[in-house]
């Protein structure tokens, strides 16, 4: 598996952390008294989520002025 084929899948298993961090943030304010720390867990997930986000999005660009090519 090469690096971008890593990325993409770290991004889709992250993806299903954060809905379940989500989901488990919704089930715990749905309580008489929320545990402000479950706030906290869907955090992670979206930071790093953010960072694989912006290395795909970049990727078609990057890969774009690699190859030598112009449009002008």
């Amino acid at each position: 598996m090469n690096w971008n084929q890593w990325i993409r899948q770290t991004h889709r298993w992250l993806s299903i952390a954060f809905t379940v961090a989500v989901i488990v943030n919704i089930v715990a304010l749905a309580r008489e008294e929320p545990a402000v720390w479950v706030g906290f867990l869907a955090l992670p997930p979206l930071a790093l989520l953010l960072f694989t986000g912006l290395y795909l999005f970049v990727l078609p660009y990057a890969a774009k002025g690699r190859s030598g090519r112009r449009t002008d």
